[in-house]
């Protein structure tokens, strides 16, 4: 087995083990044979560890002596072995890095995790970038190049170190060395505390005063009594007190017990809570969030568990929006569950739908959601694609990474063909959803022939959505069999970010075809509205006009309604137009609709155009 050795480098001229200092791990360095042809095979390893560019590839005219360093850590759940930096020779690392950039993963996959704190693969290539120039401009030196930063927030306490020191030595800040008179036996440790600041949590409160006697709680007398007021006071207010130490000698150190059974609370959260205990304003961190709720509603302390939502209202992301949701579900917080069902209601589509987290959406939820007039979506297959890739998540629960739609239809076309999916006793679960989809919004004969094929939707429903799309397009678009403007209206959809201030684009449906335009006029200011286009206008696609049916009707009742909802002020805003019927021609002015004018400060910004052909009059 190889010995390890440090190396020191001094400052000289640049050689292949000058960057040596650079490495974790370094084999023992071989006697180098005075045979010429051996030299560059016995200093490869150095000059790939030491990532010297080709030109720089020089033999040592010197021996440098080596002597133990520290190992390498084990990184990831690849089982490779990294350096505490990435140098720019460890080529495998680079490219794996690079594809877990551009592959979805779930969230035990999404990071590499560094020796000691986890680094996200941004931070990872910035600081690659930074020890280039690094080494650039310090050629002839020895260099020591920084370590990477993470970009996460800070824990309140560090990973380093068991939980209970650590509160230990942060409540002794707090109370500036003041001995500790009560020791919490929980979770395998012992937790030195001060008995005045247990009382913000009723169940450590009354863990005290059953520990304590009856004549020490509740029959002492009026000086007793005062002076346990005064001794309160001088804690919770940071005060000093001569006789203070005094007083606090005079009640005696007592031993509390608590059995928590409770999975979600973690030695971490659990030293985050009594932390609490000691602050006049509640910290939390999102990224331990769910267990510090967990832990405030165990203990029954309210300020904090107020902190933990509100810190979860304002974080909702696709990584946790679900388990969020589950947490207001379990703890009873409607305001909680109403801020999930709202985020998921206009980001299902945009960003959910991509992503593994997807899985997680509960059934109920995903019904919901599907049912809610507030849903934006880019169209109603968008809608389709994602609900059955959720159901193609739920039937192969191993899955790790998001698949493509070419993956859903292939899985669903593999299963055996006796019955369509919806109708076996696996699929009969989902059909409350699929009912809650616009499936007659789907014209496309490429789309709907793939749902023929892969064998998903009972037949009757194919032959339902078949015959509505014929008899409209046999009497010029009219659909009869969709009158329900609330249930039944086919959506576009258009998201808007910081650029591009003018965003169009063309939709089309029974041979009509409409462009969809937001306008951004100044830095609040918006515009929105849709115009009716010849099939056969320039921005018209060649591969549209070939492949869509084209009316040549001069004129198109619609019944139409423009959306846009938006965050003002970190709540949501809707506006829209009302519901307007409008005979749609093919010159200014029938062709364009009302203008809906929006003033919205932040973005996103989601846009809904919602249309319905009524029947022609007359």
């Amino acid at each position: 087995m190889a010995r390890h050795r440090h190396v020191s480098v001094c400052a000289g001229p640049r050689n292949s083990l000058d960057l040596l200092q650079q490495t974790r791990l370094v084999p023992e360095a071989p006697a180098l044979d005075t045979k010429s042809a051996h030299l560059y095979l016995l200093s490869a390893p150095f000059v790939a560890l030491g990532g010297l560019s080709p030109s720089e590839k020089e033999m040592a005219k010197t021996q440098v002596p080596l002597h133990q360093r520290y190992f390498r850590k084990q990184a990831g759940l690849t089982n490779r072995w990294q350096f505490q930096f990435c140098p720019s020779c460890d080529l495998l690392g680079i490219a794996q890095a690079n594809k877990a950039v551009r592959v979805g993963l779930n969230e035990t996959l999404m990071r590499i995790m560094s020796a000691d704190t986890p680094v996200s693969l941004s931070a990872e290539q910035k600081t690659l970038k930074e020890i280039a120039d690094l080494r650039t401009e310090s050629r002839g030196l020895s260099v020591q190049f920084p370590k990477a930063k993470a970009k996460l927030r800070r824990r309140l306490f560090s990973d380093q170190g068991a939980p209970h020191e650590m509160l230990f030595s942060y409540t002794q800040k707090v109370t500036e060395g003041l001995e500790p008179d009560v020791t919490l036996e929980c979770l395998g440790f012992q937790w030195d505390l001060h008995r005045m600041y247990l009382f913000k949590s009723q169940v450590l409160a009354d863990l005290l005063a059953s520990a304590v006697s009856d004549h020490a709680m509740y029959c002492m007398d009026n000086k007793t009594r005062k002076e346990t007021r005064h001794y309160r006071q001088c804690l919770l207010g940071g005060w000093k007190d001569k006789k203070l130490g005094e007083k606090k000698q005079k009640m005696r150190k007592v031993i509390l017990g608590l059995n928590i059974n409770n999975p979600d609370v973690t030695r971490y959260a659990f030293a985050v809570a009594l932390k609490n205990l000691y602050n006049s304003e509640m910290e939390v961190n999102e990224e331990d969030v769910l267990g510090i709720l967990a832990t405030a509603a165990l203990l029954e302390f309210p300020s904090l568990f107020q902190k933990c939502v509100q810190v979860m209202r304002s974080s909702i992301s696709p990584a946790n929006v679900c388990s969020y949701y589950s947490a207001g579900c379990k703890y009873k917080q409607p305001s909680l569950i109403s801020d999930c069902e709202r985020w998921i209601e206009v980001n299902l589509v945009p960003q959910l739908g991509s992503q593994i987290h997807l899985r997680k959406l509960p059934l109920e939820l995903l019904q919901k959601v599907l049912k809610s007039s507030r849903l934006f979506t880019f169209s109603e297959f968008h809608l389709l694609r994602i609900t059955l890739c959720w159901v193609f998540l739920q039937q192969n629960p191993k899955i790790q990474i998001i698949p493509s739609y070419d993956t859903v239809l292939t899985y669903f076309s593999s299963l055996p063909k006796i019955c369509s999916f919806l109708e076996k006793e696996i699929g009969q679960r989902y059909i409350a959803i699929f009912q809650s989809l616009r499936l007659h919004g789907i014209t496309s004969s490429k789309y709907l022939e793939e749902l023929w094929q892969i064998n998903f939707l009972p037949l009757p429903w194919l032959t339902r959505i078949l015959s509505d799309h014929y008899y409209a397009l046999e009497n010029g678009g009219d659909m009869a069999f969709q009158r329900d403007f609330n249930t039944q209206a086919v959506r576009f959809g258009l998201v808007l970010t910081q650029e591009p201030r003018y965003h169009a684009e063309i939709i089309s449906i029974y041979g009509f075809f409409f462009e969809i335009k937001a306008i951004k006029h100044d830095a609040s200011a918006y515009s929105f509205y849709m115009q009716r286009v010849k099939h056969a206008d320039p921005i018209i696609s060649f591969f549209t006009a070939e492949c869509s049916p084209v009316s040549l009707k001069q004129e198109r009742a619609v019944k139409y309604e423009i959306k846009v909802q938006c965050q003002i002020d970190g709540k949501w805003q809707e506006f829209a137009t009302d519901r307007l019927t409008q005979r749609f021609g093919i010159k200014k002015p029938s062709c364009k609709s009302k203008v809906l004018k929006v003033y919205a400060p932040s973005v996103p910004i989601y846009v809904t155009f919602s249309l319905l052909f009524p029947s022609s009059l007359g």
